[in-house]
């Protein structure tokens, strides 16, 4: 049996409240098992990553773990058995960032997978799985990826995480709304949503990120391989933008701050902040390169924007304008900010990767509400890029200019599996004066829920250069990625309320090396 199935059922055993993780404590409500929330590992380099934990002996209770600083030791090894020992220390988990542990390990030997584990006492923790990038000049023969999204707590189990685990990707790609703001702090899954309990301090976010990171099956996930994250609008608020939010609230900036805190806390990143201690200015935009075979542009799309075009009277968030709206037309309008699509075009004119792999939360296909039959027709949902053609446009030049290989853009947020074509002018159909530029894929969410089919459908009618639709599965994007082509596979769940739910593949899509454009097969 190899490393990667015994992980899987080792997992598989804790999902189902059995306590099989060899040298791990029992698990069970009311124990003091300091490792309740599992463990994670992400942003790969050639010769780093970072490991999370986070102390604490109750998902719903905070004050049972005491408000001291542990001394938490970490292994890294060669072996599941931890014969081998490649990094080993301690580090300190203090009650200021909720005794959340990160530890970003260095001296790693690239293209490699590794094991690692956290200790405290006698609790030893689950024994993850990682891997360091590939060397910066070699060339991978292919790159395993799994992409997600969106997992509201309150509308479904976490069975597409399962099916993630299952499948060994060599990296997740988790593109925003880890978690929701809203929702009764409860362990299980309900059967019906109810709104409630909305998070809005730095203490009811931690209690947030404990609930979700209580489930089995999204802890086997990060189990199974190291993540780049990204956050959307629910880790902090509903279709906020920049520092406003759907109440206009003028104390937003201050829950903006702990919602982001909180963020960190609970996600194996490497922290960039402007100041000591100023997380409301924590930067999220990162860049990770896979040999000469991939680099990601992982992107941040809430923080920086431009508040949304034409708003309802009286509040913020999203709303649908047409294009009487003259703020779609404003070129000082940004989606990213300035810097970050300065350093965007600095990230796609260097790159020397095959493919270029744009991580970010929202879909760029153009895709109007209403048919377009004539110039100026159209109505658009504010909140994505369409509520930004300006800047949209912008950064279509800038991947012209650049001359990078093969743009392929990840995308979430919607819902709904897309696969779509982007172009110069998307009410014109693909030409030599009008070519595809780059191809994007846009998956569903993992468990938070939609819009119908027949509506997507008849959104697929107004927008021929989206080529596939799907509002009415909830589950993941699997890609493979190898210096000839990409292919990337919708993978739906039979039923999001079944934590054992089965999976089918939707559709499949393949995009040439040097030929932009997503064709099924």
């Amino acid at each position: 049996m190899d490393a990667q199935r015994r992980l899987f059922l080792q997992y598989a055993a804790l999902a189902a409240g059995g306590i099989a993780l060899p040298g791990a404590c029992a698990r069970a409500a009311g124990t003091s098992y300091p490792f309740s929330l599992g463990v994670a590992s992400g942003s790969p380099l050639p010769d780093s990553v970072v490991l999370w934990t986070r102390i604490l002996n109750d998902p719903l209770n905070a004050a049972a773990t005491p408000a001291l600083a542990f001394a938490v030791r970490w292994e890294v090894a060669h072996d599941e058995a931890f014969t081998r020992i490649a990094a080993k220390g301690t580090a300190s988990a203090l009650p200021a960032l909720a005794h959340s542990v990160h530890v970003d390990v260095r001296g790693l030997e690239p293209a490699r997978w590794y094991w690692y584990r956290f200790m405290l006492g006698d609790a030893v923790s689950p024994a993850g799985r990682t891997r360091t990038a590939p060397a910066a000049d070699s060339l991978p023969a292919a790159l395993k990826l799994a992409v997600a999204s969106c997992q509201h707590w309150e509308f479904g189990s976490y069975a597409a995480h399962r099916h993630i685990a299952a499948a060994a990707p060599d990296l997740v790609a988790f593109l925003g709304d880890y978690i929701y703001e809203w929702g009764p702090y409860q362990l299980r899954h309900p059967q019906s949503a109810l709104r409630t309990s909305e998070s809005f301090s730095l203490a009811e976010y931690r209690a947030r990120y404990a609930q979700y990171k209580s489930d089995a099956d999204l802890q086997g996930a990060h189990l199974a391989a190291p993540w780049i994250v990204t956050w959307d609008d629910h880790e902090v608020a509903n279709d906020y933008a920049a520092d406003r939010d759907e109440r206009l609230d003028p104390a937003f900036a201050l829950r903006r701050a702990a919602a982001y805190q909180a963020f960190y806390e609970h996600m194996p990143l490497r922290l960039v902040l402007a100041r000591p201690g100023d997380y409301a200015g924590m930067r999220m935009y990162q860049r990770y390169d896979w040999g000469r075979l991939a680099r990601f542009h992982v992107l941040d799309d809430r923080q920086y924007r431009a508040t949304h075009a034409c708003p309802p009277a009286g509040r913020g968030g999203s709303s649908s304008v047409t294009r009487a709206c003259a703020a779609l037309r404003d070129p000082r309008r940004s989606m990213l900010g300035s810097e970050q699509e300065a350093w965007l075009t600095e990230g796609l004119t260097t790159s020397k990767a095959r493919w270029n792999l744009i991580a970010q939360q929202t879909p760029m296909a153009q895709s109007t509400q209403v048919p377009i039959v004539k110039p100026g027709d159209g109505r658009f949902w504010n909140d994505g890029w369409d509520g930004y053609p300006v800047a949209r446009q912008r950064l279509f030049d800038a991947l012209g200019k650049s001359g990078a290989a093969n743009p392929v853009v990840l995308a979430g947020d919607v819902h709904t599996f897309y696969a779509s074509d982007l172009q110069n002018d998307f009410n014109r159909p693909a030409s030599t004066r009008n070519p595809v530029i780059a191809t994007e894929f846009c998956g569903t969410s993992v468990s938070s829920s939609s819009r119908p089919q027949a509506r997507t459908l008849q959104y697929l009618e107004m927008n021929r250069h989206t080529k596939y639709g799907r509002s009415d599965k909830r589950g993941f994007m699997l890609m493979e990625v190898t210096p000839e082509k990409t292919t990337t596979t919708f993978v739906g769940l039979d039923d999001v309320r079944n934590a054992q739910s089965g999976k089918a593949t939707l559709a499949t899509f393949e995009v040439a090396s040097g030929k932009p454009g997503a064709r099924q097969v």
